[in-house]
């Protein structure tokens, strides 16, 4: 069964379920495995820091909230900490014609340097993404075996 994870939501599962992040831009699917157990989690982040928030009324919006909470959701579903791995996908610059990638304005680049401040301080190592360029990703998460089908908008598949 196919779990779409939404804007702003996180998801956990076991096989056979998969999870799926549809329409990826500046969004980051952040993608976590328990190799032992079979568990997989998957966040859909949608802003880099809380912190910097106005409007802080749907915090797993936030990089550093939802990945704070898919730790400890994955840790009620009986995964180990010590044995997570991580797949990070999108971050994309939608609109490089009028953001350039060194501007604050890039939410995409943001949103990845936000993740992979998040992991490195939960020692979780990435083992593979697709971040950045000008595209918008598909991405289907199986916790079987921690594998990743990402399609984009230009008809393209990848397994990762």
């Amino acid at each position: 069964m196919e779990i779409t994870v939404g804007m702003g939501e996180i998801k956990i599962a076991r096989p056979p379920d998969l999870l799926v992040a549809i329409g990826l831009g500046s969004c980051v699917a952040v993608a976590l495995y328990d190799n032992k157990t079979k568990t997989g989690g998957l966040a859909h982040v949608v802003l880099p820091c809380i912190g910097e928030a106005h409007d802080k009324s749907h915090p797993l919006k936030f990089t550093d909230v939802a990945i704070d909470k898919m730790l400890g959701l994955m840790k009620n579903y009986g995964a180990g900490i010590d044995n997570l791995k991580a797949k990070i996908f999108g971050g994309a610059n939608m609109f490089p014609e009028i953001i350039r990638s060194s501007s604050s304005m890039d939410i995409g680049k943001r949103n990845v340097q936000a993740t992979r401040n998040e992991l490195d301080k939960n020692h979780i190592t990435i083992e593979a993404e697709e971040v950045g360029d000008h595209m918008g990703r598909t991405v289907l998460f199986d916790p079987e075996d921690g594998s990743v089908v990402v399609k984009t908008a230009r008809v393209e598949v990848r397994k990762y």
